[in-house]
């Protein structure tokens, strides 16, 4: 229920005059459009993942600065944008020393 309560969350911070946007996985988009959230990144991660994977810095940079953008463009409430790059798992490198 966490999603449900950020979109509360959004809401009432727009309504005290603070824009907002949200950072939300693909499965919980519909939820963004049902409640109107006032604006939405929807990233095509794993649940959990929104920014991406952990140590991923430059796409967890590329999702942030999305959602910085959505925040100075939209014209309109609710505006979903959904980032087309698909998930990519960090693959941390293992060194053993004998």
């Amino acid at each position: 229920m966490c999603h449900v309560s950020v979109g509360h969350a959004a809401r009432l911070i727009e309504e005290a005059g603070l824009p907002t946007v949200t950072v939300m996985t693909r499965p919980f988009g519909f939820r963004a459009e049902g409640m109107k959230v006032p604006r939405t990144v929807i990233t095509r991660h794993p649940m959990g993942r929104p920014l991406g994977a952990p140590h991923d810095a430059p796409r967890q940079r590329q999702v942030l600065r999305a959602a910085l953008d959505l925040l100075g463009s939209a014209t309109a409430n609710p505006t979903v944008v959904e980032l087309p790059e698909l998930y990519r798992p960090k693959v941390l490198k293992v060194t053993s020393e004998d």
